[in-house]
């Protein structure tokens, strides 16, 4: 597809429902378009996080594709890596719509999806006849209904384990009442321990919200650095509402896109004194240099989505050959050379 080709569907889409536009782009990318051919590549971009062989960095974050339905051709658009769901145990219709709105002044998107997906075992079979050609990921959710939430996360982990190259614990989606909560130490010191019993070999993730003052920061790295959590990432969507043009700013759920940028950068950096756990940087990525920010500020690799929305799907291979040129500019040999090195500019 071509740049003038994308750009004219992105209008076209925007003038949609923003779930019906999602749902569009979703199975237009699931039939080959705009996909690319394969993830973009340097000895530059090369890396391993939490053992896992990346051909770069930029990896599409959780949500995107809930339900697996486009692994094979996402694969193809540039990305280092793909991360699907949030699954839970049983399908789940999430809260009532609307529940996605677009920011369009704010480069930004709120959503109060609540977990919306077909459960594991629909999401299991599409994973495993799946043909990526870079490792995929599951988010990890619990069921709104559950009466016992944590033991939702460990029973998605042992149906996942044998399809996923990671599994993600998210417990910092602000859209499940409470779901946050398990986030205190004790909560999700025995939430993790039930996730780390069953995942066999599988690397095991921490997603964290950006609404977290040093002292939460510094009780989840301790929980999860003796969990033995693999990776932390950094963050999901925030509460706060700083600074906001667009007239939706007033609809609950979760904000993400560029007014997230700043926020959650300053948690990552904060969260890489804390740990030397390795760190995904997530939150307003829409360009290499932002990209090649959340590694300065210590982040081995990276997530995207909100700047999908307004950037198109090309938009990861064009960062991921930005963070080339920007890592060739400053001389770093590699990722992991760059990571940190420009962390105390957001503490």
């Amino acid at each position: 597809m071509t740049r003038f080709a994308e750009t004219a569907g992105l209008k076209l889409l925007q003038r949609l429902d923003p779930e019906q536009a999602h749902g569009l782009a979703l199975k237009a990318v699931a039939m080959g378009l705009g996909t690319q051919g394969g993830a973009v590549t340097s000895d530059r971009l090369k890396c391993t996080v939490a053992g896992i062989d990346l051909a770069n960095p930029v990896g599409l974050a959780a949500g995107f594709d809930k339900n697996a339905q486009a692994v094979t051709a996402l694969s193809r658009a540039g990305f280092g890596f793909l991360e699907v769901g949030a699954a839970t145990p049983r399908p789940q219709p999430g809260n009532p719509k609307p529940r996605l709105f677009r920011l369009m002044q704010d480069h930004a998107a709120i959503n109060r999806f609540g977990f919306n997906n077909d459960g594991m075992h629909a999401i299991g079979k599409r994973l495993s006849n799946a043909r990526s050609a870079v490792p995929v990921g599951i988010n990890l959710g619990a069921n709104k209904s559950s009466e016992d939430r944590a033991a939702d996360f460990a029973r998605v982990m042992a149906h996942m384990k044998d399809h996923v190259s990671f599994a993600t614990v998210n417990v910092s989606s602000p859209n499940t009442e409470k779901l946050r909560d398990l986030q205190g130490a004790d909560a999700l010191a025995g939430l993790l321990d039930g996730v780390m019993n069953v995942r066999g070999t599988t690397p095991v993730f921490l997603k964290i919200a950006p609404d977290l003052s040093m002292s939460d920061l510094s009780d989840i790295a301790s929980v999860a650095q003796n969990a033995g959590i693999d990776a932390i990432v950094a963050t999901n969507t925030t509460l706060a509402r700083h600074g906001l043009r667009d007239p939706q700013q007033t609809e609950t759920g979760g904000l993400s896109g560029q007014p997230l940028f700043e926020s959650s950068t300053r948690i990552l950096a904060q969260l890489s004194t804390l740990t030397d756990i390795p760190l995904i940087g997530v939150g307003g990525i829409a360009s290499g240099a932002q990209a090649y920010a959340k590694i300065r500020a210590g982040a081995s690799a990276v997530q995207l989505y909100t700047g999908l929305v307004y950037g198109g799907l090309s938009l990861a291979g064009k960062i991921a050959r930005d963070l080339d040129a920007c890592l060739a500019q400053e001389g770093f040999a590699t990722v992991a050379e760059a990571c940190g090195t420009g962390r105390d500019s957001w503490l």
